[in-house]
């Protein structure tokens, strides 16, 4: 009878040693021998936001507006989405939790499967949306653009990113000791030959916009780009040393680094004429930096994309309550693959709108959760009792999506109703959840009319 030894072990493949935990606790708090440190966890959360479509929305904002008041709307944007990410960061480097496992305690046991749904399918989504933006350059260059070499491209682009992700914290640290360095020197090197191609910084002020883009939807793309991905940031800072930690480098990662890409895609936009505008890649050639272009570009990509293939597996892991990530690293992403496949990339601009919406409340009622209930020490899990659904936090999030919806007129992109809400959706929305999070807690939780998680007195908490 043949045994493990007489073949290949695929369920070693999918599972891990199973003899050992999985080195990312997917379902545990990350113990704190485990924890790194500062230049580590920023190398990692840089890595992530070092996106190519935030350059396309750079310029998408820049072309609508005009230079000067896409700045505005990008200072304003990143203040909102650093210091949003940074205090979940901090949150989770405390708990050392996954978001979603944060949502246990502000959503409850099963009110925490909706976080799962909409963080690990957003992300999934996200994993099929970004392939295609690899694999067409790379197509383009090597003089493969077929459909059927763009589809292996698009299969073999897939894998690689999946790759990272499959080997965890560790495999995506390693990359983004590569990518980010790298990336950095040739983003400052783009951006000073665009500024002279521009007759200087006085140039590029001068552009005005050609399109109409209210101040508002501006700064939500702005969040937008990066919202559904800092949410889950958490996932990544939880291996802070502490909070500090995981405080600093969420916010060097999602003010300065998303800015620093923001902006390299209005100055490349505003410069060269090229498609999609911003383009890294595109850009590059323009500049006669074609094979710089293409490395950055794969660099780019992967480190954003086997995040997002993370991100989805850990989701994965807390919905079916199974303390192993990698078989959900692997659906999720031939699923991805899939809808790369497809065509998903063309959705890019739209989907960040929709995320801007959708997504900023429920981090916000985790952030005011935290500030309520547990600011003096999280319970470790195995010692709370949790509540099915803790409507609280069910509440509180309808109404940040309410109130986002009224705010920027659109329920999704395509279907538009009044917006008698001024201000910008992203911003209304999280202000709207912690607000009624807070009231919800108050009025129906302390009162007894709601329940809540039975939490015994002598627990251990962090």
């Amino acid at each position: 009878m043949a045994t493990r030894d007489d073949g290949f072990d695929w369920r070693r493949l999918v599972l891990g040693h199973e003899d050992l935990p999985d080195p990312d606790y997917p379902l545990d708090h990350v113990p704190k021998d485990e924890r790194k440190g500062l230049v580590s966890l920023s190398a990692v959360l840089l890595g992530l936001v070092f996106f190519a479509g935030t350059m396309w929305a750079g310029a998408e904002v820049s072309a609508a507006m005009g230079f000067q008041e896409m700045l505005s709307a990008m200072v304003v944007g990143h203040v909102i989405l650093g210091g949003y990410v940074a205090l979940l960061c901090a949150i989770s480097a405390k708990a050392g939790l996954t978001t979603v496992l944060l949502a246990r305690y502000s959503f409850g046991r099963f009110g925490a499967k909706w976080a799962d749904l909409l963080l690990g399918g957003t992300q999934v989504g996200w994993f099929g949306v970004t392939i295609p933006m690899v694999a067409v350059p790379t197509a383009t260059y090597l003089g493969l653009e077929s459909g059927a070499m763009l589809s292996a491209l698009i299969l073999i682009w897939g894998i690689l990113h999946m790759l990272t992700a499959y080997f965890g914290y560790d495999g995506m640290e390693k990359l983004s000791y590569i990518a980010v360095p790298f990336l950095i020197i040739v983003g400052v090197l783009s951006i000073a030959l665009a500024i002279g191609e521009a007759g200087g910084i006085a140039g590029l002020m001068a552009q005005t916009g050609g399109g109409e883009m209210t101040f508002g939807l501006a700064v939500t793309i702005v969040v937008g780009t990066f919202i559904s991905a800092g949410t889950q940031a958490p996932n990544w800072a939880r291996f802070a040393i502490d909070s500090r930690v995981g405080f600093w480098a969420g916010l060097i990662a999602f003010l300065v680094g998303n800015s620093f890409l923001f902006l390299s895609g209005a100055v490349g936009g505003a410069v060269y004429d090229v498609t999609p505008q911003g383009d890294l890649y595109e850009v590059l050639v323009a500049q006669g930096l074609a094979t710089v272009g293409l490395i950055a570009l794969i660099l780019n990509i992967w480190t954003t994309n086997d995040n997002a293939a993370y991100a989805f597996s850990v989701a994965g892991s807390e919905a079916f309550e199974f303390d192993r990530k990698r078989p959900f690293v692997i659906v999720g992403c031939l699923i991805g693959i899939g809808l790369a496949l497809a065509g998903a990339d063309a959705l890019l601009l739209p989907w960040l709108e929709l995320l801007g919406q959708y997504i900023p409340p429920l981090g916000a009622i985790i952030i005011a959760d935290f500030l309520l209930c547990w600011r003096s020490g999280i319970p470790r899990m195995d010692d709370v009792q949790f509540t099915s659904v803790r409507w609280t936090g069910v509440l509180a999030y309808l109404v940040g999506c309410l109130v986002a919806v009224l705010t920027a007129g659109s329920v999704v992109p395509g279907i538009a109703i009044m917006a008698p809400v001024p201000g910008m959706a992203a911003l209304n929305g999280m202000i709207a959840a912690a607000a009624a999070h807070i009231i919800g807690h108050y009025a129906l939780e302390q009162t007894g009319m709601l329940s809540s998680h039975r939490v015994p007195g002598n627990t251990d908490r962090i």
